[in-house]
Order: structure tokens, then C-alpha cells, then sequence
């Protein structure tokens, strides 16, 4: 696929007005604080996973509406010191799979939570634990279209409290720094951690690569492929339910919690990207932290001829060296 977005010199300079309701702040303080009214974590269970040089933990804190939400926490066995935090949220349609498949953040020091996705796992990876049980809104079968018509009852709602309330649960496990708290994640994995980065003030860092809810209404407008593509499609057959539905995105848009982001941000984007479009990852870069009255650490890494794999582990690599920089500097 050819680049289809903005040019390059548009891109870089990308900071599009966008419909953000008068209540954003309200929706999301009183969404999280019903949410926080009890004890983050559930339940601490070891796992024996055949790894020798990683330990695991099945985790299961209560995320929104306290509705129990599973997750895998891991450390290096030999670690006794308290270490950075690294909470990854996981792609559209993937949940937690299995303790062994995510070992990049546990290998390179890292105290390492997975977060299952509620009601996904069922299109990639090996599946999930979380079933979302307030999934009888209208709207269609996807995460995406799921109670689409009313914020109150969007998925992604639900999933952005889950998303908040891991980083509260991560806090309170052993041998982690709370100080030293991360966020990471890809595609729907990076709008999440761009919604965590927007909604804790105090997180460490946030990096994100290629991430979905993004420059949502031009996304709908470029691509039918991914989640927007469900959106479309829902549309299509319920015809004049554009406003409810463009209501709705507001409160989820990726480019309203960057502005309110204060962490250092670390972000990646393929720009023959036709899942999640280049120019959404752009206005939340460019529009960063503008409502904070901090000018955080940031940076921006683009691959022109990768779509929506980005850099894959040349991404990675750049992450892992990122962070580390970052977060030795902080101890010195």
C-alpha cells in the first residue's frame, strides 16, 4: 500500500482542531472515581510456567465497575530490588493469551504487567479471560461498536477504566517501584496507554506506536480496514446515527488525552499505516502535554515504508533504549 495520508511536512506539523465535549474532564473524573472506590487488586496467584529465569503471578484486579479483570504479572527470578513497572495493554481483538508470550520487558529488568482486554481475545493470539459483562447496549458484535451510540455504555469506556485501575493494581504488587510506572502498548494497545498517559498525572512514561482512537473522525473518513472499518460498516446500516456515534468517539479521542499527558512520550508510526492512519498518531504527538504547562520529554520515530507493523523491533529496540536512558537519569 502506497502512503496515502498527509505528506511528510504536513504531518510533522499536524495539529487539527478537534470536537472535544464540554464535559470531557467531568465524564472521565467521575467514570474513574466510582471506579477507585475499593482496592485495586483482587487476587496474587504463581503460576509454574517452565520459565527458570521469570517468575509469574495470575493477577486479578478489579477494573470498572469492579468487574474482575485478569492479568499476567512477571519479574526476573533473581531481581530483589524494586523495579520499574512496565504495564502493556494489548491489541484489538487480542487478549492476555499465555504468561510465556510477552518476555521482551521482563528480560530487559522490568517488573512487567499484561492486561487482558475485556470481552476481546477471540480474533488473534491464544484468546483471553475476561468476559465483559455489560456488553447489551446497542451496537454491533466488535469491541469497537459495542453500546457505539452512548458514552455511558461504549466499550471502550470500560476498557480505558480497566486500563487506569492496571496501573493502580501494578503499584500494589511486590517488588515494584510505584514512582517508576510505564505504559506501553501497540495499535488499540497505544490508544490505551495514550488514554492511561492523559488520566494519571503522575505516570513515568508512556510509549505508543501506531495507536488506535487517534484523529478518529479523519480515520473514518480515510480507512475501512481495523476497528474503523466496524464503525463504517455499523454505520452504513444505521443510517442517521452519525451524530450519537461522533458524540460518543469524543470521549474516547486519543488526541484529548495526549493534550492532557504530562509523562515523557515515546511514539512510532509506519506511514503506510491504513489500520490506524498516520495522521492520528501525529496530532496526538504534535498536541502533547498542550494542556499541562509542561513541555515533557518527547520523540517521534516514522517508517515510511511500514504500515501498520511500524518498526516492529527496530521500534522496540529504540524503546528499550528510550526507557532505559529515561529512567537511569531519574535514579542519578
Amino acid at each position: 500500500m502506497p502512503a496515502f495520508d498527509l505528506p511528510v511536512t504536513e504531518l510533522e506539523r499536524h495539529r487539527p482542531d478537534i470536537e472535544e465535549p464540554a464535559d470531557f474532564d467531568a465524564f472521565w473524573t467521575s467514570t474513574l472515581k466510582e471506579a477507585g472506590q475499593t482496592n485495586a487488586l483482587v487476587s496474587v496467584r504463581p503460576v509454574e510456567t517452565g520459565l527458570r529465569l521469570t517468575r509469574t503471578w495470575d493477577v486479578t484486579f478489579r477494573g470498572f465497575a469492579g468487574d474482575p479483570v485478569r492479568a499476567w504479572f512477571s519479574r526476573p527470578a533473581e531481581a530483589g530490588e524494586l523495579l520499574p513497572a512496565v504495564v502493556e495493554f494489548a491489541g484489538y481483538g487480542r487478549g492476555r493469551g499465555l504468561p510465556h508470550e510477552r518476555l521482551t520487558w521482563v528480560n530487559a529488568g522490568y517488573a512487567h504487567l499484561l492486561m487482558d482486554n475485556r470481552g476481546q481475545g477471540g480474533q488473534y493470539g491464544c484468546g483471553g479471560d475476561t468476559p465483559d459483562p455489560h456488553a447489551l447496549a446497542p451496537g454491533g458484535p466488535g469491541p469497537a461498536v459495542r453500546g457505539l451510540l452512548s458514552a455511558a455504555d461504549y466499550h471502550y469506556r470500560r476498557l480505558i477504566t480497566d486500563a487506569v485501575r492496571a496501573v493502580a493494581a501494578v503499584r500494589g504488587l511486590p517488588g515494584v517501584d510505584p514512582a517508576r510506572t510505564v505504559a506501553v502498548g501497540n495499535s488499540q494497545g497505544g490508544g490505551l496507554a495514550l488514554a492511561v498517559a492523559g488520566l494519571v498525572p503522575d505516570l513515568a512514561a508512556v510509549l505508543v506506536t501506531a495507536p488506535l482512537l487517534c484523529g478518529i473522525r479523519r480515520a473514518l473518513d480515510l480507512t475501512d480496514a481495523g476497528p474503523y472499518g466496524e464503525i463504517a460498516a455499523y454505520l452504513s446500516v444505521h443510517r442517521g446515527a452519525e451524530h450519537a456515534a461522533y458524540r460518543t468517539l469524543s470521549y474516547v479521542e486519543g488526541v484529548s488525552f495526549a493534550r492532557r499527558a504530562q509523562a515523557p512520550a515515546h511514539f512510532g508510526v509506519g506511514l503506510r499505516d491504513t489500520v490506524c492512519p498516520p495522521s492520528g498518531t501525529y496530532a496526538a504527538f504534535n498536541r502533547y502535554a498542550e494542556l499541562t504547562g509542561t513541555d515533557p520529554r518527547k520523540e517521534i520515530h516514522a517508517y515510511p515504508f511500514n504500515g501498520h507493523e511500524g518498526g516492529d523491533a527496530v521500534q522496540v529496540r529504540r524503546q528499550l533504549d528510550w526507557l532505559e536512558a529515561l529512567l537511569d537519569g531519574r535514579r542519578r
